[in-house]
């Protein structure tokens, strides 16, 4: 299917959540309890002077949308100062667990969705301002964001895309002209900042806590109706709704979720605030608030200042969490199975389905293949897991340049040894002899069972290239293009953007982007740390 593209102000919208499921329609922002309703009519409400500051090309090719001048007409309904007539906007009532405890209503409080795109393959996708103002579930918020946070929820969102990871996407990041006040670190120091709002896009974003403040409230008719809505639109290939389709498709949760983890623990992903209702019913990444990427491996790392206290959502509990996270749904769908333990059989597809992609995505990463006795291979992966613990070493650069390393060694052992040192120096922040032998033990047993492939050494050097990136959007780096943007220069975010669109190439002129994290680094606010704060 094509067609010819068009601005976004000129494109038809449909509707089909709106149209579909019962809606409240009164319009008013106040902020209120909105018992009986899966979601909100809403209006975004207008900004300044909405200007336009950094698009997605492939994306917008792909919804047959063309690129806008930085101020007009498509840019005012990406900014929220107006609607295209096909439009029924709207904001999502849902609940979800934070940090673990109950927290009732949540729903969408600063994201407003504009209706449903058609892309170039006839595939529908939603199209959601986060920034665009108050709505029925802001609680005490005003519904807005500032540049900082939208810029990176633009760029990441855009970057894990681009790595293979499932995620939602984003099609544009636009400033508002308008200044928001927000206190960073939640410690008294708040003070005013630019404006943005970025048009996030995904087939949905209806996630597990639409479907909780259903079931925790006893509204079982709007449990089902958005429970059909998701299986006809989004699982079309299950089936009709019914109870024994409805217990296969948490089953495909299931699987979608631990695929989704496996790619973050693969990456060295931190998402930093894994609530229920931060989880996509479709098992895509969605809402980039605090989250982080590993520098040294550490399993015990989170960058939310928030989680401190816990580390609940620190890099090594993520599989463990998005477990939690999916029993909390299973009790919500249990009201619409039979037998609620027919739900069970999900969970145990999620642990399987983790365990064999992370084993699969870890060999990939060592350039390994299934040759050896499963068992010996998993013990032995786990011991290079353990031994990157217990060092300061940078994940990305510890795989990155094994990828050259390693087949190099296939073809030459005469200088195994020091070339091992070699690439330990170059990814290692610090690193006592105790632990640097425990690395060298491994690397030097990780030949030989490198040696057992079939494939010659260029086939391995280029598919552990190919999965093990160079670039990744280390804080520091969306930290600098922030600084830049605020002060007007949009160079570092437009750079930023093209090398994370190939982050498996070398490109030799941008080397400074794939450097160690440097030591003023360490500890600054936005590089190190975040919170939830927008």
């Amino acid at each position: 299917m094509t067609s010819i593209a068009q601005p976004i102000d000129q494109a038809v919208f449909h509707n089909s959540l709106v149209e579909e499921l019962r809606g409240e329609a009164s319009m008013n922002k106040g902020p209120r309890q909105v018992p009986g309703y899966h979601y909100s009519r809403i209006e975004p409400t207008a900004v300044r002077d909405p200007h336009l500051l950094a698009w997605s090309d492939d994306l917008a090719a792909y919804l047959g949308l063309v690129h806008p001048p930085e101020r007009g007409p498509a840019v005012d309904i990406l900014g929220g100062n107006r609607l295209a007539s096909t439009m029924k906007p709207f904001a999502a009532r849902y609940g979800g667990h934070q940090f673990g405890s109950w927290a009732g209503q949540l729903g969408d409080g600063r994201a407003i969705s504009l209706g449903e795109l058609t892309a170039v393959d006839g595939t529908s996708w939603e199209i959601q301002l986060k920034g665009a103002g108050p709505t029925p579930y802001s609680r005490r918020a005003d519904g807005r964001a500032v540049l900082r946070s939208s810029l990176r929820e633009f760029l990441c969102s855009e970057a894990m895309h681009y790595l293979g990871v499932p995620t939602t996407r984003a099609l544009s990041l636009v400033g508002t002209g308008d200044m928001v006040v927000r206190d960073m670190f939640y410690n008294g120091n708040a003070r005013p900042e630019p404006g943005a709002i970025v048009a996030r896009v995904a087939p949905t974003f209806i996630r597990f806590g639409n479907f909780q403040i259903m079931a925790a409230l006893g509204e079982k008719d709007n449990l089902r109706a958005i429970a059909d809505y998701t299986i006809r639109h989004h699982y079309p290939e299950l089936g009709e709704p019914a109870p024994a389709v409805y217990v296969r498709w948490f089953e495909e949760i299931c699987r979608r979720t631990a695929v989704m983890i496996a790619h973050w623990m693969s990456v060295g992903f931190v998402h930093g605030v894994m609530n229920t209702d931060n989880m996509s019913i479709l098992g895509l990444t969605i809402d980039y608030g605090p989250y982080g990427w590993l520098e040294p491996y550490d399993p015990d790392w989170t960058p939310n200042t928030t989680d401190f206290g816990s580390r609940r959502y620190a890099f090594g509990q993520q599989p463990q969490v998005a477990l939690w996270n999916l029993y909390q749904l299973a009790r919500a769908l249990a009201h619409l199975v039979e037998n609620p333990q027919d739900l069970q059989q999900g969970l145990e597809v999620y642990r399987t389905t983790l365990a064999d992609t992370r084993h699969a995505m870890l060999l990939q990463k060592l350039g390994l293949t299934p040759l050896a006795p499963d068992a010996e291979d998993r013990a032995f992966l786990e011991e290079l897991l353990e031994a990157l613990a217990g060092s300061e070493i940078d994940m990305t650069l510890f795989f990155r340049h094994l990828s050259h390393t390693a087949p190099a060694l296939l073809e030459n052992l005469e200088n195994e040894e020091t070339a091992w040192r070699e690439l330990l120096a170059k990814a290692a922040y610090s690193m006592s002899m105790e632990e640097e032998q425990t690395l060298l033990h491994w690397l030097q047993r990780y030949l030989p069972r490198l040696r057992q492939e079939t494939a010659s050494q260029e086939a391995i050097r280029k598919s552990m290239l190919g999965v093990n990136p160079k670039y990744v959007l280390r804080n520091y780096l969306a930290q600098n293009a922030i600084e830049a943007a605020e002060s007007g220069d949009l160079s570092s975010l437009n750079t930023l953007m093209e090398v994370l669109k190939t982050p498996f190439a070398e490109h030799p002129d941008h080397e400074e982007l794939a450097a160690k994290r440097p030591d003023w680094a360490r500890e600054k606010p936005g590089s190190a740390t975040l919170s939830c704060s927008s």
